[in-house]
Order: structure tokens, then sequence, then C-alpha cells
């Protein structure tokens, strides 16, 4: 017996089948979709916004992912590294401004250097807000030992996106090589969570050869990981990629847009008190793609505190927005767009998962600063 969607939504959990069907609502069911999700992000995270000031410091990188536009063999790129102090500049001001944590970014590099550069910021950040401001790492696939390192050094969050959680699709985005292995990607996601990170993921949506199964079993594979946080957004493609040649397979910008609506919203309901981020390419697509998705989920938005002579040269993707703002335009700007949404920025609280608090037995803490 079919049901309806109104019917599908009572549901506590879904099957991979009935999360096709939710992906593929239109109009009014639609409507029903997000209008639950944002219930359910109501009653469980509250419409609250947690800031992460977004440090993008540097865009060198050892991988050649195929749909990255800093990939290690893209010419036309200026590189760019930004030295301790400029880091821990923007850092001071994410901290200044109240913000709960920031997120430390770049390519992904493996060396005894990087790993020793990145320990030592992440004291002096310690240090100067006497451990008031949390930091979230983004930097790759790393060793036990480096992983362990950074996270005693006063990192509690990682976000590693598995960028696809079928093998073979994940094998259409990168070379086929042992640097880009899926069974390593897992491996290190599996690692951060035994440390003790709260451990994030995330996916691109609208990939080529990417299909509504595909990301049905994207959402299964967060929710049976038992992820504590997500990134994810549309697929937007770069001239200098190699999947650029598929640009003819992508569905429309718009419906990309849509489509990581529903992947949002539909996240939310199978994972009531994770971390859901709106991400910035959402912004790429749509002038208020970030508050529309945290109107029906989303609950973590990451404002550029990247010294802007540097933000065009971070460019995974292409028509990156804001790229022209300095960080106080940025602060302005969001606290505008949020009010918006209808929900409030919680400054100066550090917004650890609930999710995380709860499956480690922790109290929950907003600290403030």
């Amino acid at each position: 017996m079919e049901r309806s969607i109104a019917q599908l939504l009572q549901l506590e959990s879904f099957t991979k089948s009935e999360i096709v069907e939710l992906l593929s609502s239109d109009g009014e069911d639609k409507v029903q979709l997000f209008k639950k999700s944002a219930a359910v992000k109501e009653k469980y995270v509250k419409n609250k916004v947690y800031f992460r000031g977004l440090i993008e410091f540097s865009n060198i990188c050892e991988k050649n992912c195929f749909y990255c536009g800093i990939r290690k063999t893209n010419m036309h790129v200026r590189r760019y590294n930004l030295s301790d102090d400029e880091i821990l500049h923007a850092a001071k001001f994410a901290f200044d401004n109240n913000y709960g944590s920031i997120v430390l970014q770049s390519g992904e590099i493996q060396s005894p250097v990087f790993t020793k550069r990145i320990e030592n910021l992440l004291k002096k950040i310690a240090r100067f807000s006497g451990n008031k401001l949390r930091v979230t790492l983004s930097l790759g696939e790393q060793s036990y030992k480096t992983y362990r390192q950074w996270f005693e050094s006063g990192a509690h969050r990682y976000l590693l996106r598995i960028e696809s959680s079928n093998p073979e699709l994940y094998k259409k985005l990168h070379p086929n090589d042992e640097l880009h292995r899926f069974e390593r990607r897992l491996e290190s996601l599996k690692i951060l969570k035994d440390i003790g990170y709260q451990t994030g993921t995330g996916v691109m949506i609208g990939l080529p050869f990417q299909t509504l199964e595909n990301l049905a079993d994207d959402l299964l594979f967060m929710k049976n990981f038992s992820i504590d946080m997500v990134g994810m957004g549309p697929y937007i493609e770069h001239a200098d990629t190699p999947l650029f040649q598929y640009r003819q397979m992508l569905l429309p910008k718009e419906e990309r847009f849509q489509l990581a609506l529903k992947m949002i919203a539909i996240l939310r309901i199978m994972m009531k008190d994770i971390n859901i981020a709106s991400a910035t390419a959402l912004q790429a697509i749509d002038k208020l793609g970030r508050e529309k998705a945290i109107k029906i989920g989303a609950n973590v938005i990451m404002p550029n505190v990247t010294p802007g002579y540097y933000r065009d040269d971070y460019a995974l993707y292409e028509n990156k927005p804001c790229t022209d703002e300095n960080p106080e335009d940025c602060i302005s700007c969001l606290e505008a767009r949020i009010a918006l949404s209808l929900n409030k920025i919680g400054f100066g609280e550090w917004g650890d998962s609930a999710h995380y608090n709860n499956r480690m037995g922790k109290t929950e803490t907003n600290q403030d600063i």
C-alpha cells in the first residue's frame, strides 16, 4: 500500500527506498518535508545558529581530486600559505568578536613539519583564549599519531568529508592510487571517532554519475556511523578540473540546490541532534541559500575570517561567494541574514554537537567566552 508523504514523515526511521521517495518530493510534498525538518530542528537543537570562524590558511595540496580547484596539478592556481601570525590574527579576530569556535582548513598535507606547525598553532590559540575558543580542524587524512597529537593539543572537532559513501562513485572522483583510496578515507573517520573527536563528514550533492540511490546511501552511512556533525552542499563544477568534462551530465544548478536542501531536511529528521552546517556553496547558487538551509534544518554557519587578499585563491569551485568582504562586513551581513531566518546566533557559545555529548555521556555545556 502506497503511503503519502505525510504518512512517511510520521516514521521514526526511513529505508533507502523511502529516502529516495523523499528526495524526489516536489511541490506540496516538499513543503511538508521542510515543515517537518524545521519542527525537528526547533525541538532538538533549538532555533540557534553557531558561528565557526573559517580560516582557509593554505591552498597547497598534495591530493589530485578530480573535482577540486586547488588540486595539486592545477597550474592556474596562485598558491598561498598564511604565516602563523596571520592565522593567529584571524583567530584572535574571531575570539574578540565573540565567536565560540573557529575552523582551520587547508589543502591536504602530510609531513612532520606540517603536523608540528598545527600543534604549535593549537597551543597558541588555547593560550591566548584561555581555552575558551573551540577549534575544528579540516586538514584531510592523517596518521593516528598525528590525529592524537592534535587532539591532545586542543583540537576537539574534525571535519573529513567522505565525499561519497559509494566506493565506485568515489573512484570516479579521484585518481586510482594509494593516496586516494576510499578505504583510507573511511579508516581515517573511524580513527577520529575512536580518539574522541566530535567527528564530522559530508558529501557533494548533484555530482556526475550520482543517483538518488547513492544519496540515500550517503544519509544511511551517516546515520549508521553515528556521525556528530555534517557539512554538505551542492556540487559546483570548476573549469580547471577533470570532472568538468562531464558537465553535460549535471542537473541544472537550481535542481542541485533544491536537492541539497532536501538532503539537509531528511538528515535533520533522521539524526535529530547533530550539528549541520549551512554550506557556502548554497549561496553560490541562491543569494539566500544559507538562510534557506538554516530555516529547514542547518544550525551552523561558517563566516570567513581569512584575510580578504587570499580568499579568491581558495577556490574549490567557481563563483565562490563573499570573497570581496572583509571579516567585519561578513559579521554584519550574517547577523542580518540569520535574523531573517528567525534564528538567533549563539554568540560566545561552543555549540558542541548534542549528538556527541549524548553518545559520550557528557553533560551539555554552552561555554561563554
